[in-house]
């Protein structure tokens, strides 16, 4: 099947399904949160992997789980290069929050899910009031013990490409006293923003050691930001395992 037919076939089970599990699935938005969470990420994520592996032929190697705490709140600060990583890191970390923006939570139907999973939507009126409603959700997360996964440029930037890596995790890093967890990866490779056409292959992610809590945030933002694009740019060979 050559990568042309996957992709049509993929991006119609895609936009299709979920359609069908968003509405479907309204149900579970009356449940106990961790438990509708739970049946969210069995079902529909499950789904997605499915299409993505046996339609796309996409496949996930991960390397350096060992560097992901196993329980406990942590911030996993990620390279951004495709919706690919978006979906599947809510699949395999234990019930992540994604800081992301508001507007997606507007989205009908779709959009009740986020606010379900206890996301953290950014108010992004001002930077002020976009930093305040970052870490007003970034110290509710804490509190439950669970991970916060932020892109730190903000935006999905395609392989090989240098973007800025914004403030806001040095914000988060400072104010609710977490260690990161950089990400690389080269998902960009197979699924590129808002590419139609897909690629089968392997898409690569590499957690990397710890930055620990409380060093200087400017310091963590150039540590973390020099080993991603490191380790990204070495995952470009879409053949390294």
């Amino acid at each position: 099947m050559t990568d042309r037919i996957r992709s049509l076939a993929f991006n119609f089970l895609f936009f299709s399904g979920s359609l069908f599990f968003s509405i479907t699935l309204l149900w579970t938005l009356l449940l106990p949160r961790e438990r509708s969470v739970g049946i969210v990420r069995g079902i529909y994520f499950g789904y997605m992997n499915f299409i993505e592996k046996y339609i796309m032929g996409l496949r996930l190697h991960i390397e350096g789980w060992e560097h992901v705490p196993k329980e406990g709140a942590f911030i996993l600060a990620s390279k951004h290069q495709s919706a690919y990583e978006t979906l599947k890191l809510c699949e395999i970390l234990d019930d992540p929050a994604i800081v992301l923006k508001r507007e997606l939570t507007w989205i009908p139907i779709w959009g009740w899910y986020p606010k379900k999973m206890g996301m953290i939507p950014i108010d992004r009126g001002s930077v002020a009031q976009a930093m305040r409603s970052i870490i007003k959700g970034a110290e509710r997360v804490k509190s439950e013990g669970r991970p916060i996964l932020i892109f730190p440029q903000g935006t999905r930037v395609a392989p090989g490409v240098k973007a800025e890596y914004r403030g806001g995790i040095g914000k988060i890093y400072k104010d609710v006293g977490l260690p990161v967890i950089p990400m690389a990866l080269n998902s960009g490779l197979f699924w590129g923003r808002n590419a139609f056409w897909k690629k089968s292959g392997t898409v690569s992610f590499r957690f990397l050691p710890a930055i620990p809590a409380g060093l200087p945030p400017q310091e963590m933002m150039q540590q973390l930001e020099d080993v991603i694009e490191k380790e990204s740019d070495a995952l470009l060979n879409p053949d390294i395992q």
